[in-house]
C-alpha cells in the first residue's frame, strides 16, 4: 500500500482535515489534499475569474463613455431650452441636477437590465450553449481536452451585487461631466444665435 485515500462529505474541509492528520501523524507520512494536487488548475481558474472581471469592467466603462456621450449630445441639442430654464429662474444646480437624474435613471436601467439578463444566463448557461452549439453545429467543450463536458455556473450573489453596484456608480460618475457643462451654459451665449 502505498497510499490512503479518504472521501469527506464536506469536499471543502479537506484542507484542515490534511493539515490535522499532517500534525497528527507528526511527519511520519506525507498528507496532501485535493487543492494541493491540482494547484495550477485552481490557479488558472482564478487568474481567468480576474481577467474575467477585468473584461468586465472594461464593457461597463465603454457603455458608461456612451451615456456620457448620449448626454453630451442631450446638452448640445438643449443649450436654448437651458439658457431659457436660466432666463426664466432656475438655478445652476437644478439645471445640473435634471442631467444627474437623467442618466443615473439611464444608469441604474441599464444596470438592472444587465443584472437581470447576467443571472437568467448564468442559472441556464447550460441550456444556453447547447441551444447556440446545435445552431451553429460547433462544441465548445470537447471532453477529451477538458475534464468536463459541459459549462459549469457557479452564481456568487456577491459578485452580482459588486458588478450591478460598480457599473452604476460608474454610470453615475460618468454623467456628472455633461451635467457640468449643463451648469455651465450662458444664457445670452446659448440665445445668441437662435
Amino acid at each position: 500500500v502505498s497510499g490512503i485515500r479518504l472521501k469527506l462529505d464536506d469536499l471543502y474541509q479537506a484542507r484542515q482535515v490534511s493539515r490535522e492528520l499532517a500534525l497528527a501523524f507528526n511527519g511520519y507520512f506525507r498528507v496532501t489534499d485535493w487543492t494541493d494536487q491540482h494547484r495550477n488548475f485552481f490557479s488558472a481558474l482564478k487568474m481567468e475569474k480576474r481577467m474575467m472581471g477585468l473584461l468586465l469592467f472594461f464593457i461597463v466603462v465603454i457603455a458608461a463613455f456612451n451615456i456620457v456621450a448620449t448626454l453630451v449630445m442631450v446638452v448640445v441639442d438643449k443649450r436654448a431650452d437651458i439658457a431659457i430654464l436660466k432666463t426664466f429662474g432656475a438655478a445652476p444646480r437644478q439645471i445640473m441636477n435634471i442631467f444627474i437624474v437623467q442618466g443615473s435613471v439611464i444608469g441604474f436601467v441599464g444596470t438592472l437590465i444587465g443584472v437581470i439578463l447576467g443571472v437568467i444566463l448564468a442559472l441556464n448557461v447550460e441550456q444556453a450553449v447547447s441551444w447556440i452549439e446545435s445552431l451553429f453545429g460547433v462544441h465548445f467543450i470537447d471532453p477529451s481536452v477538458y475534464y468536463i463536458s459541459m459549462l459549469p455556473s457557479d452564481l456568487h450573489w456577491e459578485d452580482v451585487l459588486l458588478v450591478g453596484a460598480g457599473s452604476f456608480l460608474c454610470s453615475f460618475l460618468m454623467t456628472l461631466y455633461p451635467a457640468w457643462n449643463a451648469y455651465r451654459t450662458l444664457p445670452a451665449e446659448a440665445l445668441r444665435y437662435e
